[in-house]
Order: C-alpha cells, then sequence, then structure tokens
C-alpha cells in the first residue's frame, strides 16, 4: 500500500508541530498540509483531499464553516471520503456519540496522549477502520459530580455554553449556529440551569476549573 495522506488542523502551532513529528516517525504516512482555521481546513481538504484529516474540535470559525459539531458536520457532509479524526478534551458522551454518528473514525484525548494517533493511522492502514470508545472516561480527568452535571447537556446546549464561554456574546453566537437570539439564550440558561450555576463569572470559573470547553 502507498503512503496515506493527513491533513492537519489546529489552531496552535506547537501541537501541530508535535502532531506532525509523531506522525512523520512512521514512514507509512505524510503530512500533505496543515491549517490554522475552519476556512483553511476546508480549503486544503478541496485541494489536497487526503485520506485522513486530523482536526482540533476547537478552531477558530467563522461564519460559514463555525467549528464544534458546526464543522464537523460540514466535513463529513461535503468530504465523505477521508477517514476524521477529532483531536479534543471533551467527555460529554451525548456529544461524543453525535460525533460517531456523523462517521468519523475517532476521537483523540489530548490528556491521554498525542501517542494515540500513530496508533489510530496504523489501524487504518492494516484494517481499515480504527475505533476508541473514550465515553467512559468521561470522569478520569474532571471531578465525578461535574462530569455527572456535563453529560446531562444537549448537544446544542454544549455548543452554546462552548462558544459563549469562549468569549462569543449571545448574538455572536446565534450569528455563528444561524438561530435566532431568543432560542440561544434559552439553551444557555437550560444549560447553566443543568451545570448548577446561576451567573456567567460561575459559569466560566466552572469551566476554567473543570477544563470543559478546552
Amino acid at each position: 500500500m502507498s503512503q496515506m495522506s493527513v491533513l492537519l488542523a489546529d489552531d496552535h502551532p506547537i501541537v501541530l508541530m508535535g502532531v506532525r513529528e509523531i506522525i512523520e516517525r512512521d514512514p507509512r504516512f505524510k503530512v500533505v498540509g496543515e491549517a490554522m482555521s475552519s476556512s483553511e481546513l476546508i480549503s486544503k481538504v478541496s485541494q489536497l483531499r487526503p485520506d485522513v484529516i486530523i482536526t482540533d474540535y476547537n478552531m477558530p470559525g467563522d461564519e460559514q464553516y463555525g467549528d464544534g459539531t458546526r464543522l464537523v458536520e460540514y466535513l463529513r457532509r461535503h468530504f465523505p471520503e477521508p477517514r476524521v479524526l477529532i483531536l479534543t478534551v471533551i467527555s460529554n458522551p451525548q456529544v461524543l456519540t453525535w460525533l460517531y454518528g456523523l462517521g468519523i473514525s475517532g476521537v483523540i484525548s489530548k490528556s491521554a496522549g498525542l501517542e494515540q494517533i500513530l496508533v489510530a493511522l496504523d489501524a487504518f492502514y492494516r484494517e481499515g477502520h480504527y475505533q476508541l470508545d473514550i465515553l467512559d472516561e468521561a470522569s478520569d480527568s474532571i471531578e465525578q459530580g461535574v462530569s455527572h452535571r456535563l453529560s446531562q447537556l444537549t448537544v446544542k446546549e454544549f455548543e452554546v455554553l462552548r462558544l459563549y464561554t469562549s468569549g462569543m456574546s449571545v448574538s455572536d453566537v446565534a450569528l455563528s449556529l444561524n438561530r435566532s437570539i431568543k432560542t440561544i439564550s434559552t439553551l444557555k440558561i437550560s444549560g447553566m440551569r443543568k451545570l448548577n450555576v446561576e451567573s456567567d463569572q460561575a459559569l466560566l470559573i466552572l469551566c476554567i476549573k473543570a477544563n470543559l470547553f478546552a
């Protein structure tokens, strides 16, 4: 079998460099491009047609492609051929189940170490598929009570809170997700209720301490 081509996407240059270094240890795989934003990722997928896409879940988005679930959904709908690996610290069971339902090939937990990427690529090369179930690892990286509360969030609530705590206003989130401000406000309130926080400050403190949306 010839080399498998890999496209990397992350907004942190150090992460890109580290992932590239890991992949290039094995001559069966070749990094053909890197992207640091959603727009750049989509553009390079169109140009390079890689065998595998390895992308961060949280990326600087834009009005056209966004990031998170919106970006992944776009990738799977418009580019169904490449295998997609998601790099993230997210452990919300509903979000992970939703991602696998879209047809991604695997989720690599950043907290588990990037060496798992080479394990996934090896599985692609040898067997054509890879599946690492991290749904049971939700309580490994965050306190059990917070993990339980986080698991109660729907995918939409999770995305609203993730974007809001990244610094976007409710109006910005509404524009990004193509929803009304009223809908976004309702999802934000219901998500905060499930996390048992009563203020934006408490929400931000919880997210920072538990590293929920990194």
